[in-house]
């Protein structure tokens, strides 16, 4: 079974309850691929995907409501990500699920797939809602790539690291600034490997030092990470090509916003040895 626990929640309380209903959902389908007696559940597995599509319908409305309302600057993000996962459910829906392995291959798939998406959204997405100041005031500090004593948790090591990935983020967002087509691709490339390659570092790093004071909210951080390495693991290359400065400020916007929510509203609670 998959659990909704505390680190799912956001702290809102109809958006918490809503997630909560889709993980009950997603248990639904779980325990259909999970037992060992099969028969026919093309009726069980077509209510479940109409269940899942009007309610993730219900959900999304009024989530992305509640950013309208307070001016969130991962609206934008958030419609899309809600995007992928309606044309998913529709996608699910148009397979051929007459016999017996073709649910049970569906069912796999679904489950799959909603552990998947649910767990990495709401860490790695929903987790910032409200969380960010609203996109007007984000958009005007001076310089918002700056660590400043307020991001400090008293662990020199964490804090070094988390200075360093404020420098790379810095420095991306200085090239951004400036980019141009002859060069920019390549340099902007070699920063996010970089970025990439110190934000897995600094995760082994953080999680080494929570393991060995025996952290009890670190498979909690581990998610996030992995949430949020999987972020760095799959930009859009494409995207890059296609309309890069506006792309690139949007990449960078949400890295920046979830390493800063992260450090204030996570990282902090690590006690200091």
């Amino acid at each position: 079974m998959f659990l909704f626990t505390d680190d799912c929640k956001i702290g809102i309380d109809l958006i918490d309850g809503e997630h909560q209903k889709l993980f009950e959902l997603l248990n639904k389908a779980y325990i259909l691929v999970s037992t060992d007696y099969h028969s026919d559940y093309y009726q069980t597995l077509k209510d479940i995907l109409d269940e899942l599509d009007s309610y993730a319908e219900q959900h999304f409305e009024h989530e992305e409501a509640y950013m309208v309302q307070i001016r969130d600057p991962e609206l934008i993000r958030q419609r899309t990500q809600h995007a992928y996962f309606r044309n998913k459910i529709m996608e699910y829906k148009f397979i051929n699920i007459d016999e017996e392995t073709q649910q049970q291959q569906l069912l796999s798939d679904l489950v799959t797939f909603l552990a998947k998406w649910l767990y990495r959204h709401i860490l790695s997405s929903d987790i910032m809602i409200g969380k960010l100041p609203p996109l007007e005031e984000w958009m005007i500090r001076e310089n918002p790539c700056e660590f400043t004593d307020e991001y400090l948790t008293g662990i020199q090591l964490v804090d070094d690291e988390h200075r360093e990935l404020f420098r790379i983020v810095d420095k991306a967002n200085q090239l951004i600034k400036s980019y141009d087509d002859i060069t920019g691709y390549d340099h902007i490339m070699v920063i996010l490997t970089e970025l990439k390659d110190y934000t897995k570092e600094h995760f082994c790093d953080e999680e080494e030092y929570m393991e060995s004071i025996h952290y009890e909210g670190l498979e909690a951080q581990k998610r996030a990470h992995d949430a949020f390495i999987d972020k760095l693991e799959h930009i859009n290359l494409d995207k890059i090509d296609n309309n890069p400065q506006d792309y690139l400020n949007e990449l960078l916007e949400f890295l920046l916003g979830w390493l800063i929510n992260h450090i204030l509203y996570t990282d902090k609670k690590i006690p200091v040895h």
